[in-house]
């Protein structure tokens, strides 16, 4: 799953704001239930997202991460 295949941006959507596509749950809310609570607990919530669309957002997140880690090494 690629990110146009699992996050929408939408203006007519929330505002712009990321969602997870199909819904309108921001994906900003996966990352706040993370901080807190667990993933079962953001599926229980928002049965609309599916697993698969929320283990996609944190792979996706985690390689953005680890890119941006290494660019960072790299130019230090």
């Amino acid at each position: 799953m690629n990110q146009k295949d699992v996050i929408v941006v939408d203006a007519e959507i929330l505002g712009g704001t990321p969602v997870f596509r199909g819904t309108r749950v921001a994906v900003k809310t996966l990352f706040d239930y993370l901080e807190v609570s667990s993933l079962n607990d953001f599926l229980e919530g928002y049965p609309s997202v599916s697993r698969e669309q929320a283990e996609a957002v944190i792979e996706l997140a985690s390689s953005l991460l680890n890119t941006f880690t290494r660019h960072y090494e790299a130019a230090a």
